[in-house]
């Protein structure tokens, strides 16, 4: 089990490319999205597989696998990928059903590793529409197609910061 690298492979030429980590049942049709339940990522097409740009790991509040799934994948992520090229994005953040407490833990989650967080509405069409526009934009970032922007300099502009009082419930 390695290391997933950052700066490994050589980019491709106008190419950007974005690993997923999520517990999903249906694949979205896209050529530039990589999914993985887990982390590490298997060896045996290690060669053939392009740079990865930013790493997403989507969590679904609901699910307490979700978050421990995100959660252990992170140690087999290389540190340069913390700088700028890591985002969080929870789903069903406004179900009722959804415990602050794991909320709240995510919210840690992020800040501790300085990464955006990011909240999407995953039950409108619109609300798709629009986490995946957030999503490009970062990813463009972080690929280097945007002049004179860095991945570093997003993500400091985006990281998840923790009010003083996180150790109370945030959303009662």
């Amino acid at each position: 089990m390695t290391l997933l690298k950052p700066f490994s492979k050589l980019p491709g030429l106008n190419t950007a490319n974005i690993l997923v980590s999520c517990t999903l049942k249906e694949k979205p049709k896209s050529s530039v999205v990589r999914l993985a339940k887990s982390l590490p990522l298997p060896m045996e097409n290690d060669e053939s597989r392009p740079r990865i740009d930013l790493v997403v790991f989507i969590i679904n509040v609901t699910s307490e696998l979700s978050f421990h799934s995100a959660e252990a994948s992170l140690k087999y992520l290389d540190p340069g990928y913390f700088l700028g090229k890591v985002c969080f994005m929870v789903t069903n953040a406004r179900n009722a059903s959804a415990p602050t407490e794991r909320l709240d833990a995510v919210r840690k989650l992020a800040a501790s590793l300085h990464c955006p967080l990011l909240f999407a509405e995953d039950q409108t069409p619109d609300g798709v529409a629009s986490a995946t526009e957030r999503l490009l934009t970062i990813l463009k970032v972080a690929a280097g197609l945007v002049p004179i922007t860095t991945a570093l300099y997003l993500s400091n502009l985006t990281r998840c910061t923790l009010p003083l009082d996180i150790d109370q419930p945030s959303f009662d």
